[in-house]
């Protein structure tokens, strides 16, 4: 409270470049990609995630997205929510139209920039994703996530009871 705003982005940025090593920039560029995308999907794990286990397996199906050509919109809820002035409890098939550079229903690869501050576990996540063959994900009503490889899968589940919204 009592620091000036530059001080507080100063150790805001202090932090980050302490806890994001030399080793994690070289494994973004490895993986072909700039440490703001790699921060970038680590803020929307950070939000889509359940719990810290699921964490690699969203990144998988981010990294399986935006390497398709079948399924190259990464849909996620949460960066529409980002876009919106208000979260909502659940999307509308109205908020899934609007026109925002953070509507990956409708614009393809990642969004602008990120949608969160991510954690080291998401950001960790999004450097070492799990190697799967699953491209949908969605909500248990145990507060989880079951994920897919097809869309007839993911559209059976979110039809199911089972399924958590």
């Amino acid at each position: 409270a009592p620091s000036e705003p530059e001080e507080a982005i100063a150790k805001f940025l202090s932090n980050f470049s302490y806890k994001v090593t030399e080793e994690m920039r070289l494994k973004a560029a490895e993986m072909g990609y700039s440490l703001r995308e790699i921060i970038t999907v680590a803020s929307l794990i950070e939000m889509e995630a359940g719990n810290d286990l699921e964490r690699p397996t969203i990144a998988s199906v981010i990294y399986n997205r935006l390497n398709s050509s079948y399924y190259p919109y990464l849909q996620i809820d949460a960066a529409i929510q980002y876009a919106l002035e208000e979260r909502k409890e659940s999307l509308t098939n109205a908020d899934l139209e609007i026109d925002s550079p953070y509507n990956t229903y409708k614009y393809t690869g990642l969004p602008p920039g990120p949608i969160a501050n991510p954690g080291l576990a998401s950001i960790r996540a999004a450097l070492d994703p799990e190697s799967t063959g699953y491209y949908f994900y969605a909500l248990n009503k145990s507060g989880t996530h079951n994920f897919f490889t097809t869309n007839e899968q993911f559209n059976y589940f979110v039809n199911s009871s089972e399924f958590g919204g």
